[in-house]
C-alpha cells in the first residue's frame, strides 16, 4: 500500500504544480501520454489517449487504483505495437522527442496534438513540451523520505528507460517506409464499396478493417472524404517507340511517371520492332529499356508483323519462358505489318493452342491504301486526309471480319483502339451472340473527337493523328462511354505514343508521313471519371472495373492486381472525387509540347499513388528517385477468366451423335448389282473440232469405224435426184427419196 499511496501523491503533485519534479514512474506515464498511448502497468496494454477506454480521469482508474502485483520488480515493458483509435483518425503519428504530429498532405503537419509547437519548445496551452519534460526527467530527483523507496526508484529508473518507437518519425519519410496505414477512407472495388482502413507492409496489403494493430514505425495517411481504389492498369501503351528514324518523346521513365500522376500503377506496353530482329530479341530489347526505368510495374504484349515457322517458335518461347500471354496482329499498314486473312487464321489457331489472347488492330488495310493514294492525288495532304482515307465503315468491316476469323479458330479476341460507333456496335452485337470478344476504347476516343482534323492550325490538327482516326461525329465519345458503362465495352487503354510538333512536322506536306499516336496515359482515369461517373453514366464500382479490375482479369493479373484485398499488391490510389483540375501541356508530366485535351476541366484527381506500398506520387509531384521501383510482371497463359469460358463453350459445341431406338420393322433388300457392281459411265471422247477430215487427194485420216473416217465419195448415201424446173413450168422437187 505504501507504493500505491506514493504514486497517487506524486501524480497529484505534478498535476497541481507543473514545476515540481515528478517521480520516475509518473514521468514515464506523462512521457508516454504524449504518444497518444498510456501503458497499463498490470497487463502492459497500450491504451489510446483521449478515448473512453484510456481516460484515467473519466473512468476513475488512477495510477494508484491498480498497483503492480510486485512493486519491487520492473514494470512490464510496453509492446511495440499499438492500436490506432479515435485519436488517430486524421492519420497522425506523434514524434516522441519533439511532440510533432506527422500528417501527410497538410500544412498543419508540424503542430502537436494539443497545439502548435513554438520555436521556444513550449505549447500554446502553457504546458511544458515533451522535450522539456524529458530534460526535467533527466535532472537529479529531489530527496524523498524513506531511503529504501528512493533507492528502489533509482533502480527502477535504470532498469526501464522511457520506450521509443523503432524508427523516429522525423527520420522516416512516406517514400522510404515499408509500413503505411491508409486511414478513414472508403475502399472501392469493382463489386462493392465499404469504409475501412488499409494497412500495407512490404508492398502487400496486410490488413483491412478498423482499429488495426500496426507497428510503431508505421506512417499514417489520412484518406478522410476520399476513395481508396486499386491502381489503374493501362492496357495499351507505346513508350520509347521508334518509327521512321524518330523515337517518341516519352520513354519508360517519363511515361510511367505520367501514369502515376494520373493514378495508373501498371502499364502493358507493346513490343513493336521495325528492325529485322526476332520476336525474342525484340522482347529482350524492350526489357533492357524498361527494367531500370519504370516507376510502376509493367508487362509486355508482342506484335506479330509477319507469319512463318520462326515466328511460331518464338511465340512458344515467349509464352513458356518470358511471361507473355497476348499477341497483337494488324489488319492494316499494308506492305508493312498487315497480315492476310489466311495468316490471321493460322495465327489465331496457334494462339489458341498456346492459351494466349489475340489482340487485333482492325482496319481494312487494302482499302486504306487506295484511299490514301486518292487523297494525295486530289491534293488533300493535310491531317484531314488521314480521316477521309479511313472512313468508319472500314474500321467496322475489319472488326466484323476479325471476330469471324477468331471464332472459326476458337480463339479469344481483344479489339484495341475502338474509335467509332460502328465498330463498337459490332463488338456489342457479337458479344450478345456468345462470341468471346473484348473491346478497348482509349482515352482519346472517350474524351475528344475528330473535328480537330479540320482545325486551321496545322499543329493542333496534326496532334490528333492516330489510327484508327478519331471520328468527326461529336456524339461518338458519349456513345462509347454509354457502351463502356453498360458492359458492352470492357476496358480502357490510352494507346499513348506521344510526339513533339517538330517530329510530326515531317508530314507537313503529306499526312501519310505524320507519325501516328496521341497522349492519354496521364489523363485516362480522370477522363473516364469526368465523362462517366460525374455525368451519372456509371458508378464508382464500374469506374474501378473499367480502369483496373477488368484488365487484371483479362490479362491474368487478378487478384494480384485490380483489387483492394489482403495479399494483393499494394498498388493503391487515394482518389479525390471532388477535386478539379484543368488539363494543359504546360502542367502535364509528359515530354510532349501539346496535349489533345488542352483546357479540359475534369473532376476526379489522384491525391496519393502507391506502387507496391511505396509512395510514388503525392502533393501533385512525382517522388524523386522512383525510377526502377517497378518490376516486370509475368503473366501465365490459359487465363481462367477467358479460357475457362472458351473451353466450356468449345466442349458444349462439339458435334454429338444422336442416340436413337433401333428400328424393329422390316428392312428392304437392295439389289446386289446396284450395291456392288455399279461403275460410273466412262466419259465420251472429246472431238477436236479444229481437225478437218476433208482432203483434196481423197485420202482419209485415221478415225473410228463409222463414216467420220471414210472419204465422202465412198460413204453410203442415197442417190441424188435431178431437179427439172424450166422457167414458167411445173417442177417436181424431190431431193431425197
Amino acid at each position: 500500500m505504501a507504493e500505491s499511496s506514493r504514486d497517487v501523491s506524486d501524480t497529484a503533485s505534478v498535476r497541481s504544480d507543473s514545476s515540481a519534479a515528478p517521480s520516475p514512474r509518473t514521468a514515464r506515464r506523462l512521457h508516454m501520454s504524449m504518444f497518444g498511448n498510456v501503458v497499463d502497468p498490470n497487463g502492459g496494454k497500450s491504451l489510446d489517449f483521449g478515448s473512453e477506454r484510456s481516460s484515467r480521469r473519466g473512468s476513475g482508474s488512477s495510477a494508484g487504483s491498480n498497483p503492480p502485483s510486485n512493486p519491487g520488480s520492473a514494470p512490464h515493458t510496453p509492446p511495440r505495437t499499438r492500436r490506432l483509435g479515435p485519436s488517430s483518425m486524421f492519420g497522425q503519428l506523434v514524434d516522441p522527442d519533439e511532440g510533432k504530429s506527422l500528417q501527410f498532405g497538410s500544412e498543419r503537419s508540424y503542430g502537436s496534438r494539443r497545439g502548435s509547437c513554438g520555436s521556444n519548445g513550449t505549447q500554446e496551452n502553457g504546458n511544458t513540451s515533451p522535450k522539456d519534460k524529458k530534460e526535467e526527467n533527466e535532472e537529479e530527483p529531489k530527496e524523498m523520505e524513506g531511503g529504501e523507496e528512493a533507492e528502489e526508484e533509482k533502480k527502477e529508473e535504470r532498469v526501464e528507460p522511457a520506450p521509443k518507437p523503432r524508427v523516429k518519425m522525423e527520420e522516416v519519410t512516406m517514400e522510404q517506409t515499408n509500413k503505411v496505414l491508409i486511414k478513414g477512407g472508403t475502399v472501392v472495388n469493382d463489386d462493392r464499396s465499404f469504409s475501412a482502413d488499409v494497412y500495407v507492409e512490404d508492398g502487400i496489403i496486410a490488413q483491412i478493417g478498423h482499429d488495426l494493430s500496426v507497428p510503431d514505425d508505421t506512417i499514417a495517411v489520412s484518406a478522410e472524404g476520399k476513395l481508396v481504389i486499386p491502381g489503374g492498369i493501362d492496357t495499351h501503351t507505346h513508350l520509347q517507340f521508334r518509327k521512321n528514324g524518330i523515337t517518341s518523346v516519352d520513354d519508360f521513365s517519363q511515361g510511367t511517371k505520367a501514369a502515376a500522376a494520373g493514378g495508373t500503377t501498371m502499364i502493358i506496353d507493346c513490343v513493336l520492332d521495325n528492325s529485322d530482329c526476332s520476336l525474342v530479341e525484340s522482347y529482350d530489347k524492350w526489357r533492357a529499356m524498361a527494367d531500370d526505368s519504370v516507376v510502376g510495374d509493367y508487362a509486355l504484349n508482342v506484335a506479330i508483323t509477319k507469319w512463318d515457322n520462326k515466328v511460331k517458335i518464338d511465340m512458344e518461347k515467349l509464352v513458356h519462358q518470358r511471361g507473355v500471354n497476348a499477341f497483337l496482329v494488324f489488319m492494316s499498314y499494308k506492305d508493312k505489318w498487315q497480315l492476310s486473312d489466311s495468316e490471321l487464321y493460322q495465327a489465331f489457331c496457334h494462339m489458341r493452342d498456346l492459351g494466349a489472347l489475340a489482340l487485333v488492330h482492325a482496319e481494312n488495310g487494302d482499302v486504306i491504301k487506295q484511299g490514301e493514294d486518292e487523297m494525295i492525288k486530289q491534293g488533300v495532304v493535310g491531317p484531314e486526309g488521314h480521316e477521309l482515307s479511313r472512313p468508319e465503315e472500314v474500321e467496322a468491316e475489319a472488326v466484323q471480319r476479325a471476330i469471324t476469323i477468331a471464332d472459326q479458330a476458337n480463339c479469344p479476341l481483344y479489339v484495341v483502339r475502338v474509335m467509332s460507333k460502328g465498330s463498337a456496335d459490332v463488338i456489342a452485337e457479337c458479344r450478345k451472340k456468345g462470341y468471346v470478344v473484348f473491346g478497348e476504347p482509349i482515352a482519346a476516343s472517350l474524351g475528344t473527337d475528330g473535328t480537330q482534323y479540320w482545325n486551321t492550325k496545322w499543329r493542333e490538327a496534326a496532334a490528333h493523328v492516330t489510327s484508327p482516326p478519331l471520328r468527326p461525329d461529336p456524339t461518338t465519345p458519349g456513345y462509347l462511354m454509354d457502351l463502356l458503362a453498360n458492359g458492352d465495352l470492357q476496358v480502357t487503354g490510352s494507346a499513348h505514343c506521344s510526339w513533339t510538333t517538330a517530329q510530326r512536322a515531317a508530314g507537313q506536306t503529306d499526312f501519310t508521313l505524320i507519325p501516328h499516336g496521341v497522349n492519354g496515359i496521364e489523363e485516362r482515369m480522370s477522363i473516364v471519371w469526368e465523362n462517366g461517373v460525374a455525368t451519372g453514366k456509371m458508378d464508382e464500382n464500374t469506374f474501378v472495373a473499367v480502369t483496373s479490375t477488368n484488365a487484371a482479369k483479362i490479362f491474368n493479373l487478378y487478384p494480384r492486381k485490380g483489387k483492394i484485398a489482403v495479399d494483393s499488391d499494394a498498388d493503391i490510389v487515394i482518389w479525390d472525387p471532388e477535386a478539379i483540375r484543368t488539363i494543359s501541356a504546360s502542367s502535364h508530366n509528359q515530354a510532349s509540347d501539346v496535349n489533345i485535351f488542352e483546357g479540359m476541366e475534369v473532376h476526379g484527381v489522384p491525391v496519393v499513388t502507391l506502387s507496391k506500398g511505396r509512395v510514388i506520387f503525392k502533393d501533385d509531384q512525382i517522388v524523386a528517385n522512383s525510377e526502377g521501383h517497378g518490376v516486370f510482371v509475368d503473366r501465365k497463359a490459359h487465363c481462367d477468366h477467358i479460357y475457362g469460358r472458351l473451353d466450356a463453350r468449345a466442349k458444349y459445341l462439339l458435334p454429338r451423335a444422336v442416340i436413337r431406338m433401333e428400328h424393329d420393322g422390316p428392312v428392304a433388300q437392295t439389289a446386289p448389282s446396284v450395291a456392288a457392281g455399279y461403275q460410273p459411265r466412262a466419259p465420251r471422247p472429246i472431238r477436236n473440232l479444229h481437225e478437218s477430215q476433208f482432203t483434196l487427194s481423197g485420202d482419209t485420216k485415221q478415225g473410228d469405224d463409222d463414216e467420220i473416217g471414210t472419204p465422202i465419195s465412198r460413204r453410203n448415201r442415197k442417190p441424188a435426184t435431178r431437179v427439172n424446173a424450166p422457167p414458167g413450168g411445173r417442177s417436181s422437187l424431190n431431193i431425197f427419196e
